[in-house]
């Protein structure tokens, strides 16, 4: 099916209006997992925008099968905090970790790492960090490479227990970071990319009208990722966060959205981990 593009995707606040007179957004408390991981499911762990904060939280990382992280695991990409990062990763006890990055990681984003003429460093807002931590994270070789606990995904899926998962760092523009496009077309030619088949999605940026809605009351998601996934790829499940005080869980009836922001507003890391279980696929064992 093809999507196209909505007359007022520049402005998601006014959009969701619009739209949110035929859609319906039920809002899921996440009951608490048993500690026992049941054989005939897939247990998924999800967290996003930890910021190099995990070594300020008070929980406990649940147990599973996948852990799957949506995004901005960094202040701006250094490669200190990348390492400390995978670090961390190698720690936990999932079989299958998949991170995706997010506007945060300036040093994933090639916008950054090789620009073509001015570095856009230079342009975008330091939200509070030193300029020369993000000059020195942009000028940082290899930084991916760092990742070695764990699969990163950057437009690209992979087959887990039987389910498939894709992972996507695009989101609309957002402060002049990382992996930013302009709405509409730009966001819909990412979008357009998604296969119809998978089962988890995994994105930085909520789609419009779920966990996407900031504190100064305006929506932060995209019009064009909400679309493609209720029409075209109708995913199990839709994983992001990049939106901390959108953190949670909601349904449309037929797909479960999940915010998994780690940290909350004041970039505390106080959100805990979502957890859910999905059944396997027939003729599927837990044999990773």
């Amino acid at each position: 099916m093809e999507v196209g593009i909505h007359p007022l995707t520049d402005n998601p606040t006014q959009a969701w209006k619009e739209i949110s007179k035929f859609q319906k957004v039920i809002k899921i408390k996440v009951p608490s997992s048993s500690k026992i991981v049941p054989q005939d499911k897939v247990r998924i762990v999800c967290m996003s925008d930890t910021h190099s904060l995990t070594s300020h939280i008070k929980f406990q990382i649940p147990d599973g099968d996948i852990f799957i992280h949506a995004g901005d695991f960094t202040k701006c990409g250094a490669e200190e905090e990348v390492i400390e990062f995978n670090n961390w990763l190698g720690r936990l006890p999932h079989k299958c970790k998949i991170v995706i990055a997010g506007n945060h990681e300036l040093s994933f984003d090639n916008t950054f790492t090789h620009p073509l003429s001015v570095n856009p460093v230079d342009s975008i807002p330091t939200l509070g960090l030193p300029r020369k931590c993000i000059t020195e994270a942009v000028s940082s070789q290899s930084v991916k490479e760092q990742l070695t606990n764990c699969i990163y995904l950057q437009d690209e899926g992979i087959n887990a227990f039987g389910l498939k998962i894709y992972g996507t760092p695009w989101q609309p523009r957002f402060h002049g970071w990382a992996f930013n496009l302009e709405r509409g077309e730009q966001c819909l030619n990412k979008w357009s990319l998604i296969p119809d088949d998978t089962d988890i999605l995994v994105t930085h940026t909520p789609p419009i009208g779920h966990g996407d809605l900031c504190c100064g009351g305006v929506r932060a998601g995209c019009v064009e990722l909400l679309t493609c996934v209720q029409q075209r790829i109708l995913p199990k499940y839709h994983v992001f966060g990049h939106i901390h005080e959108g953190y949670g869980v909601t349904t449309d009836g037929k797909v479960i959205y999940v915010n998994a922001s780690t940290c909350d507003i004041n970039y505390c890391p106080t959100n805990p981990p979502i957890v859910f279980d999905v059944a396997l696929p027939a003729g599927m064992i837990k044999d990773f």
